[in-house]
């Protein structure tokens, strides 16, 4: 099937941002099942601390992950987040199997943050000339995941 929603961008300006939106929406959906698992099997001192941002990384990631998708749809780019498609496409490094400290929890995602970030800076570059209001929801959405990244550094730090 083809295009069922019409899009205000000409074809390849909805190609682009269409895929940086999807290559974003990838990436934040792993991102918060990686929170979770994290979440979960994570022990150690810290473990409250951690716990409890590993929730509110979970909720910023399913936030904007629903925020990305459905820009990706009024754009008339269907955004695919089936667990098939995360698998495949997703650039985030693997997280541990079973019990997981707090000291690795948190260098693991200091490295999925960054990972994350990366992408979405150029993303930034890709879009702005193409869908600058793609491109602002690209830049709240570092923002916040490098707030985030922040606060995972500090607790990294003895």
């Amino acid at each position: 099937m083809g295009v069922v929603i019409s899009s205000p961008l000409p074809e390849g300006e909805r190609k682009t941002v269409g895929n940086a939106l999807q290559g974003t929406l990838v990436d934040l959906l792993d991102l918060s099942l990686v929170a979770k698992q994290a979440h979960w099997n994570l022990y150690g001192p810290r473990f409250r601390s951690v716990h409890l941002h590993l929730d509110e990384v979970v909720t910023t990631a399913r936030d904007f992950a629903d925020q990305v998708a459905e820009r990706a749809a009024a754009i008339g780019f269907s955004p695919d987040g089936r667990a098939a498609t995360v698998a495949a496409t997703s650039s985030l490094p693997g997280f541990p199997e079973g019990w997981t400290a707090d000291v690795t929890v948190v260098e693991h995602l200091v490295k999925a943050f960054a990972t994350v970030i990366e992408r979405l800076r150029v993303r930034i570059d890709e879009t702005g000339e193409a869908d600058p209001v793609s491109q602002d929801l690209l830049i709240g959405l570092t923002a916040e995941l490098e707030k985030h990244s922040w606060m995972f550094q500090a607790e990294n730090r003895t």
